[in-house]
């Protein structure tokens, strides 16, 4: 079993920025694809960026631009780097690992974008 834990979510104006990180209790970090999702209240949940060791990273059409997604194999750690943010981008954020059939969910970060 393996044990996420985000951070970095809060409180933002638009316009600013947050970087999420995902922390990951497991060795074999690299073999994972890795991915963040959000929640907005009323909304279902929604893919923003996913990234694997060798291939592209992918986003949703409305982060591009805005958002990157990066990772620290070393570390077991995967990264949203959030800029230019609306109020549209609030929500819980949630990091994902998946190998084969098996995944993983992060306990979720909430982000609020407003004024």
């Amino acid at each position: 079993q393996v044990q996420l834990v985000e951070s970095g979510g809060g409180l933002v104006q638009p316009g600013g920025s947050l970087r999420l990180s995902c922390a990951a209790s497991t060795t074999s970090f690299n073999l994972y694809i890795t991915a963040w999702y959000r929640q907005a209240p009323g909304k279902q949940r929604e893919l923003v960026a996913s990234t694997s060791s060798g291939s592209t990273d992918t986003y949703a059409d409305s982060v591009k631009g805005r958002f990157a997604i990066s990772r620290d194999n070393a570390k077991s750690t995967v990264y949203l780097q959030m800029n230019s943010l609306k109020p549209d981008d609030t929500g819980v954020y949630y990091c994902k690992l998946s190998r084969f059939t098996r995944s993983y969910w992060g306990q979720g970060t909430q982000v609020t974008v407003s004024s």
